[in-house]
């Protein structure tokens, strides 16, 4: 019944959260301050996790391919795919909803305890579509062109380390990515983004808006941001794999 009332709640903070603006000018000023605030401002957590995530994932496919027999531009087919399909958005989405989930849960908590969203519920705002529209959206939209760059800086990272320590030349890393590269498995993990913006965003906009307490409520919120986000992007990846890769 808990888990039924939390999921009634989270709809209806959805279904507020798309309601008609009243002002769109405001909104749309808000959506790229919170794009810039979510999304931007990770670009330097991403890069880094990107471009050592590449470089391991040649080291650890050299170690792995000691025949003789295996063209070392296997390396970079590996490092593409497995960026491309699965490293990229996962990896990138996990380590975004610790940062952005309790960045979202704390500013919202923070508001709420301090009765900044009741005044905003007095003044005849709508506070949830004021303050969470913006965020869901401007996630969405940045959260993307995150990964993206994640996926280039990830082969950029394989490439470097393979051509620097003598692993595998940077033509037959380009050769074996370029072999195994298809539009489907671009358009899956865009799939895949899209869903993992959305989870962080609104999860985590719903553990801080709707905390009930003080300032420690507030962290604890953040906590619960991070983990229910986590594990939603998790089962969400599985249940993604399954659908639209199987069948």
């Amino acid at each position: 019944m808990n888990f039924l009332h939390h999921l009634g709640k989270y709809s209806m903070m959805l279904s507020s959260a798309f309601a008609r603006p009243e002002r769109t000018r405001v909104y749309v000023r808000r959506l790229i301050d919170e794009a810039y605030s979510l999304g931007v401002s990770s670009l330097g957590i991403v890069a880094v996790v990107s471009l050592f995530m590449g470089a391991v994932i040649t080291l650890n496919t050299a170690y792995q391919l000691v025949s003789p027999l295996i063209s070392p531009s296997v390396i970079g087919s590996v490092v593409s795919d497995s960026t491309i399909l699965e490293l990229a958005p996962t990896i990138c989405s996990l380590v975004l909803a610790g940062k952005v989930g309790s960045n979202i849960a704390t500013e919202l908590g923070s508001m709420r305890v301090s009765e900044q969203i009741d005044a905003l519920d007095v003044m005849g705002v709508n506070s949830i579509g004021f303050l969470i529209w913006p965020k869901i959206m401007g996630f969405i939209i940045t959260l993307p062109v995150l990964i993206v760059i994640s996926m280039f800086l990830s082969l950029l990272g394989g490439y470097t380390i393979g051509n620097a320590t003598g692993i595998v030349s940077g033509a037959a890393f380009i050769e074996g990515a370029q072999s195994v590269f298809r539009t489907y498995t671009f358009v899956f993990a865009m799939i895949k983004t899209f869903t993992f913006a959305f989870i962080i965003s609104s999860v985590s906009s719903y553990q801080g808006y709707y905390v009930d307490g003080g300032s420690i409520d507030v962290g604890k919120s953040a906590t619960r941001s991070v983990v229910f986000s986590c594990v939603l992007i998790l089962i969400s990846d599985y249940t993604l794999a399954q659908l639209l890769l199987l069948n």
